[in-house]
């Protein structure tokens, strides 16, 4: 009697081999080949995901998968089913009080090589305008190997690495309004993927989730940077099954969240109404704003960070424009001010008083004191 309730209260888990087995088959379908691959659906991809992610299929299965699924391409359902495990899965800091949706910018993980990221700055203006901002990344990764935002923020002084628990980050926010989700620390099933794109050396299908995942529950503005035109449809088209009510693409430098300054900015603004996406799409062009010029390239570590202090000083250089670019634009996409020229008189004022220095401050004290 006593063995048949404990089978009862603790069914007997899959094997090893039938786990396997059974990601053989979602296997199949995705890497059949160009004519007879077949899509699966979106909870088929929520499946696959969360086996990969808890490696509960082989590694040969896994790099099997994210190399037949690059080529295949995923479909907009897929997409969403993977973006269902993240959130089942991954680190998701709860709702705080704001007049404004949080922004979270969903840059690629792998970095930066050719130009200078300015996200880490435009977060520090958000949150210095009271409105709450949330970056998420790792460390150096494949396939680009560049510059991630956290190296830049550790430098600044923000060593979001040290909070182990995701409730310092979120006490964190809630006193600062800026929040940084530490792949490598809070979520390990995802980190662990890291070695098969080390393997693999091309980017997976989960590449294109991290632009598009946000680790916050609550009512949000989230960021998708974008190189291909096809990407952005995608995201839109995903975005749109997920119920995602209000979310920004952009053709962003290196297909980050940076709005570029040596080209026509190309965004679109979304939202969801009864099931039925709605976008206005727009096209600012720097010149139009005094704001054209070349985009600062990306040098040392040293050197970038020189200039990011500089700017925060109130010195003018390329990333404090470009800083005014981003800053201004986002804090009207949230509803902070009424014009977009209004946004950029605000960044300008702010860094010259020192008020997003004293938010530096402030969230670097935050975070000693989480520690």
């Amino acid at each position: 009697m006593s063995n048949l309730l404990e089978t009862k209260e603790h069914p007997p888990q899959p094997s090893s081999a039938a786990l396997q087995s059974q990601f053989r088959d979602l296997l199949k379908k995705v890497g059949s080949g160009t004519h007879t691959a077949k899509s699966l659906s979106r909870e088929e991809s929520a499946l696959a995901t969360r086996m990969m992610l808890c490696e509960q299929a082989s590694p040969a299965q896994i790099g099997a998968f994210m190399i037949a699924q690059r080529i295949k391409r995923p479909t907009p359902t897929e997409l969403a089913g993977m973006l269902d495990t993240y959130d089942a899965l991954g680190p998701m800091l709860s709702p705080v009080e704001s007049d404004y949706p949080v922004t979270v910018f969903s840059n690629p993980y792998d970095g930066r090589s050719r130009t200078a990221p300015i996200s880490p700055l435009t977060a520090l203006i958000l949150a210095a305008a009271d409105c709450p901002v949330i970056l998420h990344g790792s460390g150096r990764m494949p396939t680009k190997y560049g510059i991630p935002i956290l190296e830049v923020l550790e430098g600044l002084g923000l060593d979001w690495a040290s909070l182990k628990s995701l409730g310092q980050v979120q006490s964190v926010f809630e006193q600062t309004g800026f929040a940084f989700v530490h792949q490598a620390t809070h979520f390990a099933e995802a980190e662990a993927m890291v070695t098969y794109r080390e393997q693999i050396r091309k980017r997976p299908t989960l590449a294109t989730i991290e632009i598009m995942w946000s680790p916050y529950r609550g009512k949000s503005n989230v960021v998708s940077g974008y190189v291909h035109p096809p990407t952005e449809q995608r995201t839109q088209t995903t975005f749109t099954e997920r119920g995602t009510d209000f979310f920004t693409t952009v053709k962003g430098l290196e297909g980050s969240c940076d709005i570029a300054r040596d080209r026509t900015a190309i965004i679109s603004l979304n939202h969801v109404e009864n099931g039925n996406l709605k976008t206005e799409r727009l096209l600012l062009h720097p010149r139009d704003y005094g704001f054209d010029g070349t985009d600062p390239a990306l040098g040392s570590v040293n050197e970038l960070l020189a200039d990011y202090r500089d700017a925060i000083d109130g010195k003018a250089n390329e990333i404090s424009l470009s800083a005014v670019w981003n800053g201004g634009f986002y804090l009207w996409r949230v509803g902070r001010v009424a014009s977009i020229e209004e946004g950029f008189e605000w960044v300008r004022s702010r860094l010259q008083d020192g008020i997003v220095k004293d938010k530096l401050y402030q969230t670097e004290s935050a975070i000693q004191q989480s520690i």
